[in-house]
């Protein structure tokens, strides 16, 4: 009978810890963070295919030296609406909530319709407002547009 071997994540003094991401969005959750904003010294941990008891199987996603923009937390809970973030700080958990999606997302997509104001020489910001939470929609408060589709319009 062979023994079973457990892979353990190396701790992370100071950072962001994103677990319970839908199996296979990890990934998505990294490109929603930024990879190229990450310092280069900070290690950057990725689980994916991790079994749960809470959602069957899950990814984790932990960033040392980093902690998440309210835009970013709310990209975050487009793609992965189970995920829960928590703050480390000296190697223990500060603080950990789940991801919220508010009423509005402003600034964290791109209007698909190309005639929107948000996509003309005009200094105006995304907005979308939810039409419905599950699964998400979301609906252009400028041009009534609905988005289902956020990675490919994220900002």
């Amino acid at each position: 009978m062979t023994a079973l071997r457990e892979l353990k994540l190396t701790p992370i003094k100071n950072g962001t810890v994103i677990d319970h991401i839908g199996n296979g969005l990890a990934l998505d959750v990294l490109r929603i963070i930024g990879i190229n904003e990450i310092d280069r010294s900070s290690t950057v941990s990725v689980a994916l295919h991790v079994r749960s008891q809470k959602i069957g199987w899950k990814d984790i996603v932990k960033v040392e030296n980093m902690e998440l923009s309210s835009r970013k937390v709310n990209a975050i809970a487009l793609v992965a609406p189970t995920a829960t973030i928590s703050i480390i700080r000296d190697f223990h958990v500060r603080e950990k909530r789940p991801v919220d999606l508010p009423d509005r997302v402003v600034g964290v997509l791109l209007c698909p319709n190309a005639s929107c104001i948000t996509n003309q020489p005009e200094p105006v910001e995304s907005d979308f407002e939810v039409a419905r939470r599950k699964p998400v929609v979301l609906r252009c408060t400028y041009c009534e547009r609905l988005v289902d589709d956020f990675l490919h319009h994220l900002a």
